[in-house]
């Protein structure tokens, strides 16, 4: 164990390596358990930008749904005007012969976030499973 008996020089001293294991394995179970897992938020859709000179495709232009909230507190669906309370239900419509539920929300500047969230939460009621952000720079192509 801690000492062996030589043959004849005399007492020899080995190191103890099994209480060393012991508190190795308990350091790595500690630091297992208290290791925070990844928060995980929302996932979001951001639309990348086309390349400068490539055409737009007029079939992938008729599938895009884009939620446009305006300074004013309009509600634009693909430049068709609505209101808050219709949102939802114009939705719906939309989206019921779709397989596939993704849509995009875009903001003026002088909205404000909550108007955004508002809208973002009645898409997400109206059953679409992602939704994306258009930004300023994303429109332009940046």
């Amino acid at each position: 164990m801690g000492m062996s008996v030589g043959t004849g020089k005399g007492a020899m001293a080995e190191m103890n390596v099994v209480p060393l294991i012991d508190i190795l394995l308990v350091l790595i179970i500690i630091f297992m358990v208290i290791t925070p897992t990844t928060p995980k938020g929302l996932d979001a859709i951001v639309p990348q930008p086309s390349p400068p000179n490539a055409k737009e495709n007029q079939d992938i232009l008729a599938k895009t749904i884009v939620v446009q909230v305006t300074a004013g507190g309009k509600v634009l669906i693909n430049q068709d005007e609505t209101s808050w309370d219709q949102l939802g239900p114009r939705l719906e419509d939309v989206f019921k012969q779709r397989a596939d539920k993704i849509a995009f929300v875009k903001g003026d500047d002088a909205v404000e976030f909550a108007d955004v969230a508002k809208a973002i939460d009645i898409m997400r009621g109206a059953g679409i499973d992602k939704v994306g952000l258009i930004t300023a720079k994303v429109e332009a192509g940046q």
